[in-house]
């Protein structure tokens, strides 16, 4: 059992509420969303002062597929759908249905990347937090969790620094979407870090964007080259030159909604925690480094980027794994392989299992091919032996292998929306969320638009 811990902080509290959601990414907009929808008092929590995560500070996008690993089936619906759909209507997303594999949209790869969600960051925070208030949830920027609450085995809340001082928030139920379970830790839970082998994490990359590019000239050469990377050729040249330092085998870019504008996903921060200061410190300086130097080699040497300009970095550094919490259910590769079904699935994925290499520019994303369709259990966001607390995001229960298919966006939705649910139902029935009845729960999502896969329909819901 997780011992408490002793802390020494004289603190007001701020409010009492009976959900608490630490952390606005993905899976924290999906939680507060569903949590206030389901009647529950509810406060989000978030350290910038807007909302997204990797959504919006991370500039991280497209979201990857929402889909069955052949493309038939969209899997991952509910909050997510909705909050695509509204910036669709505004021009600032375009609906998975509508983007196939090998587009530009998808950086040109075909395994996995069918179906995947253009959008524009800024239409996610403002879309995101008319979500929020609609539904009813109290949102507080620039707020960072410093400790956890706690009592016995049980989380009982948080305190929290910002302009306004240390301060205390008491919730019945905590949603840790910190992506590092920085409750659950802070609490005294169990986590894991990294791989088995030797707890290397994966890699950071510093997403940006490009203006100015020749969209034309980009599509002419990569569709005529067919190469696996985009522009593999010309990097593994220049490596050889010695003008590409780089751990990439290619560019991985992808076009917007605006003309002439692209994300560039290449740079590659290898050796650094996304949980300790001075790592994340030297992580921001050594991306914004490669940043500058891809700049010139996108000019020199990449077709249509002759005239390119950056347009922005991302405000923060992308963090693809940290902590894991060890849960009531630890999701496994071959879960994802058999396509092994759950009692208390809630939520169905078939993004790949997509692993960017600790030590070097390798990869893995058609190595170890999963299911057509695969499931996730709630007993997985559910720390084992720790009360009064429940975590969505790339910080649940897997192994190494398993978060590298589930941590990415839509996935982190489909979680934030059960736990969501979950913890309000958990204060509704006066419960732990451990014992949450999950017929209860599986219904609710169901009512929601949550997708649960054709195995696990409960009775009641026609």
């Amino acid at each position: 059992m997780p011992q408490s811990v002793a802390l020494h902080l004289d603190a007001p509290v701020r409010a009492s509420v009976d959900v608490l959601v630490v952390g606005s990414g993905p899976s924290g907009l999906a939680a507060a969303i569903s949590a206030a929808r389901s009647g529950a008092t509810t406060m989000l929590v978030e350290r910038f002062g807007y909302v997204g995560g990797n959504l919006t500070a991370g500039l991280v996008g497209p979201c990857m597929t929402s889909y069955s690993l052949d493309g038939s089936t969209q899997l991952i619906r509910g909050v997510f759908e909705e909050m695509i759909l509204r910036m669709e209507e505004q021009g600032q997303a375009i609906h998975p249905s509508k983007v196939p594999a090998n587009s530009p949209y998808c950086g040109y790869i075909t395994y996995g990347h069918d179906k995947v969600t253009p959008f524009e960051p800024e239409a996610v925070k403002v879309t995101g937090l008319q979500m929020l208030r609609e539904a009813g949830a109290e949102v507080l920027l620039h707020t960072t969790v410093i400790e956890s609450r706690v009592e016995g085995n049980a989380v009982t809340g948080v305190f929290i620094a910002s302009k306004s001082g240390v301060e205390a928030i008491d919730a019945t139920v905590v949603v840790d979407c910190s992506a590092d379970a920085d409750v659950v830790a802070r609490a005294g839970g169990e986590t894991v870090y990294g791989r088995d082998e030797d707890g290397l994490a994966q890699p950071m990359t510093l997403f940006f964007r490009v203006a100015g590019v020749d969209d034309a000239a980009v599509d002419d050469y990569v569709t005529t080259a067919q190469e696996r990377r985009p522009f593999a050729s010309i990097v593994e040249e220049a490596r050889r030159a010695g003008e590409f330092t780089i751990p990439r085998k290619g560019i991985g870019l992808y076009k917007t909604l605006r003309p002439g504008v692209w994300r560039i996903n290449t740079t590659r921060v290898l050796g650094v925690s996304g949980v300790d200061v001075a790592d994340l410190t030297t992580a921001e300086i050594e991306g914004r480094e490669q940043v500058h130097d891809l700049m010139a080699f996108l000019r020199r040497r990449i077709p249509g980027f002759a005239e390119a300009t950056l347009l922005d970095t991302a405000a923060t550094i992308g963090v693809r794994e940290t902590r894991r919490i060890v849960g009531e259910y630890t999701l496994t590769a071959d879960d994802l392989e058999t396509g092994r079904h759950f009692d208390d699935v809630i939520g169905t994925c078939g993004y790949p299992i997509d692993i960017h290499s600790p030590v070097d520019a390798g990869g893995r994303l058609e190595e170890d091919p999963t299911a057509n369709v695969y499931e996730m259990p709630y007993r997985s966001l559910v720390p084992k032996d720790l009360d009064g607390v429940l975590v969505a995001g790339r910080s649940v229960s897997a192994t190494h292998e398993a978060l590298a298919a589930i941590r990415v966006m839509p996935p982190s939705f489909a979680m934030g929306q059960a736990a969501g649910t979950a913890a309000a139902l958990a204060v509704k029935a006066g419960v732990q969320p451990r014992h949450v009845d999950i017929a209860a729960l599986q219904r609710q999502l169901l009512e929601d638009n949550a997708y649960l896969g054709p195995h696990k329909v409960p009775e009641t819901v026609g």
